[in-house]
C-alpha cells in the first residue's frame, strides 16, 4: 500500500458515490399540506418553522443591532485626545452591546410567534393572515407580560400590527 495505488473506497463506504448524492433535495410529499401554507421556502412542519424563522430573525437582529451599535460607537464622544485604538474598542463595545442585545431579543420574539403561529395553524387546518395577526399578539403579549399590563398589551398591538403588516407585504411579492 505505500508504493501502490490508493482506493479510497476501501475508506469509506460512501466515498464512490460521486455525483450521485442529491442531499438537498425535498421530498414533496413530506412538505406541509395546511391550506395557505405554500410560500418561497418549502417547509415541512413547524419544527422547520421554527428552525428557520428564528434563526433568521436571530441573525437579522444581530446584523441590525450590530450597525445600531457601530453608530452609537462612533458618535461617542471620547474627546480630544482620544486615540484610534479608544476609538475602536468604543465601537467594538457598542456592536456588541446592541448586536446581542437585539438579536437575543428578536430571536425570543421569533420563537414565541412560531410556536404559537403553528399552533394556531394546526388547530384551524389552515395558515392565512388572520392566524399570523393572533399569533403576533401572543407573540408580542408573552415576550411583555413580566412589565405588567399595558405593556403587555402595548407588545400584543404591535406583535399583531407587526405581522398584519407582513401578511399584506407577502401578498404583494
Amino acid at each position: 500500500m505505500l508504493g501502490g495505488a490508493f482506493d479510497a473506497a476501501k475508506l469509506h463506504p460512501m466515498a464512490d458515490l460521486g455525483d450521485n448524492l442529491d442531499f438537498l433535495t425535498l421530498d414533496e410529499g413530506k412538505l406541509n399540506e395546511l391550506e395557505g401554507a405554500a410560500s418561497v421556502l418549502p417547509s415541512r412542519g413547524w419544527t422547520d418553522d421554527l428552525c428557520v424563522g428564528t434563526g433568521t430573525t436571530y441573525l437579522s437582529g444581530l446584523g441590525v443591532g450590530g450597525l445600531w451599535g457601530m453608530k452609537e460607537g462612533l458618535s461617542r464622544p471620547l474627546g480630544p485626545n482620544a486615540s484610534m485604538r479608544l476609538r475602536l474598542n468604543s465601537v467594538l463595545n457598542s456592536c456588541t452591546r446592541r448586536g446581542s442585545f437585539t438579536g437575543n431579543s428578536l430571536g425570543v420574539l421569533a420563537i414565541y410567534y412560531n410556536l404559537s403561529n403553528s399552533a394556531i395553524d394546526s388547530y384551524r387546518k389552515k395558515h392565512d393572515a388572520l392566524g399570523s395577526m393572533a399569533a403576533g399578539a401572543i407573540a408580542g403579549g408573552i415576550y411583555k407580560c413580566t412589565a405588567g399590563v399595558r405593556p403587555m398589551l402595548v407588545g400584543a398591538t404591535l406583535g399583531t400590527a407587526a405581522m398584519g403588516t407582513w401578511s399584506f407585504v407577502k401578498t404583494l411579492v
